[in-house]
């Protein structure tokens, strides 16, 4: 069961940082979201590699998969717990892209992103940077075999977002990004960049503490 539990923290970024980039396609995720309630969530998820597209407000997540069909070569069904303190419950099983592709096709809330994967310091990092009504939003996330502590926090990383569960892919699912987005910088603009201290030591690259 230990392995059928995630430990992640989330991060609101204001820009993609393109240094990052290393001229290889990201990673393209489409995913359906079939419950997305109260932090519980069932998902069907299809993945591409070696597709380059642009995530904009104009990124339709199903022309997506229809495009680029034979690209997705990788397909999951994800029954999710809700997340508690940067834990949570995450049990996942591969199947078929064909029966995915037809089930995404009759049903569900479409999420689609691009995820970019770099390796700094002790943590590899995914930074996902989302498309269609979650367009512009871009949040990183670092994932360890347990509690994620003592991090050292990347500068492109401008507010803490894990136990905020608007930012959460199935939080999107059921208020997109373009919904609330003004709403929640008005918040960082009034109470400044956020990072918890739950964690241990926050140290930025530089190593200065939060």
């Amino acid at each position: 069961m230990s392995d059928e539990f995630e430990y992640e923290r989330r991060f609101f970024c204001r820009e993609f940082p393109a240094e990052y980039d290393d001229g290889d396609a990201p990673l393209l995720i489409v995913q359906n979201y079939y419950v997305h309630q109260d932090g519980f969530a069932l998902r069907v998820r299809m993945q591409a590699h070696g597709v380059r597209i642009p995530m904009t407000a104009e990124t339709d997540g199903l022309t997506t998969l229809l495009n680029h069909r034979d690209a997705f070569d990788e397909a999951f069904v994800t029954v999710q717990g809700t997340a508690v303190g940067g834990t949570r419950y995450e049990a996942a099983r591969s199947i078929d892209p064909n029966i995915a592709l037809e089930l995404m096709l009759r049903g569900g809330v479409p999420i689609v992103k691009n995820r970019f994967s770099v390796w700094l310091d002790e943590d590899g990092w995914n930074i996902d940077v989302f498309g269609a009504n979650n367009a512009p939003l871009i949040v990183a996330e670092v994932e360890r075999s347990s509690p994620v502590t003592n991090l050292v926090i990347p500068e492109f990383c401008t507010s803490e977002v894990t136990d905020d569960r608007r930012f959460y892919n199935d939080g999107l699912a059921s208020e997109a990004f373009v919904t609330w987005k003004d709403a929640y910088f008005k918040e960082l603009e009034e109470f400044g960049p956020q990072f918890s201290q739950l964690f241990g030591k926050n140290r930025r690259r530089s190593s200065q503490a939060l």
